[in-house]
């Protein structure tokens, strides 16, 4: 068994970090599908927008091209943290686990995937919360980040910084769980398929895959999820559960994937500069 690696945490962080910025827009056009349309709450009742164009276009008009990066200052301290925290996690248990990554098997990658996506998300909660709550409020939402930060503790103490811990965890579990061990076994298949090397477009190809499995298994919790810390004051869903069949019972079931579009566009493209960044970066330092 090898020793703890610190290289994976650091090149794990500086990869989402640049992600998280090509794709930001994506992600708040995606948070702004998801919360409307909720019969409870008339905030968020009207269906404002009937797609991802249609929705980038009126959030530009009606708010300003600069609130499609409403809440990237958290976005940013998140994956700062998760993104750190996840991979470093992920690839320190697997060498835990196993000595070689070719002994590795896609039951022990997903064990770890599990764990690490659990960890990672249950500490990087409070600047989820906070992107979400400026996502989805745009201009209206006022003051720095340490000011709204400061707001939610003061109305709502610290378990509104925590809201919706389990369910992100529950998430994070889904999403790499599923992204890491699918992406590091279609990786390893292209490879020793001899069609080909450990090269550039075997790394795309790959992130395009795990982009996708990513996205058909984690919507119905990111929604659910999305509306949970999206509420304040007097909780419109009394849990995980009651949310998921409200949200299923008022709006059918394909309101689980309200946002699938851009979830997977954001996905998609994330994954594929995450995992473009990672490689040149484990290149480069040789």
């Amino acid at each position: 068994m090898s020793t703890v690696n610190w290289k994976p945490f650091v090149f794990g962080g500086l990869a989402s970090v640049t992600a998280e910025c090509g794709t930001f827009p994506i992600d708040l056009t995606k948070t702004r599908l998801q919360v409307q349309g909720q019969v409870g709450d008339s905030k968020y009742r009207e269906i404002r927008y009937r797609g991802m164009l249609h929705a980038m276009v009126r959030i530009c008009r009606e708010e300003g091209l600069r609130t499609l990066y409403s809440g990237i200052a958290p976005a940013m301290l998140r994956q700062a943290s998760y993104g750190t925290i996840k991979i470093g996690t992920y690839q320190s248990l697997k060498r835990l686990l196993v000595d070689r990554p070719e002994d590795e098997t896609l039951l022990t990658n997903v064990a770890c995937g599990i764990v690490s996506g659990v960890v990672s998300s249950s500490i990087a909660n409070p600047t989820d919360v906070l992107k979400i709550r400026m996502q989805a409020q745009g201009s209206v939402i006022q003051g720095s980040m340490m000011g709204n930060f400061i707001s939610i503790y003061q109305q709502e103490g610290t378990r509104g910084l925590w809201k919706g811990v389990s369910l992100t965890a529950q998430r994070a579990a889904i999403v790499v769980g599923v992204e890491l061990p699918v992406y590091d076994i279609t990786k390893k298949h292209l490879i020793l398929s001899g069609h080909m090397g450990d090269t550039v477009y075997t790394h795309f190809l790959s992130s395009f895959v795990c982009g996708l499995a990513g996205a058909l298994a984690s919507n119905p919790v990111d929604v659910v999820r999305t509306r949970m810390m999206n509420q304040r004051g007097g909780a419109l869903y009394q849990g995980t559960l009651d949310c998921l069949l409200q949200t299923w019972r008022s709006e059918g079931f394909m309101a689980l994937y309200k946002g699938f579009f851009p979830n997977w566009l954001r996905l998609g493209p994330w994954n594929i500069i995450f995992f473009l960044t990672y490689e040149q970066l484990k290149k480069l330092d040789g």
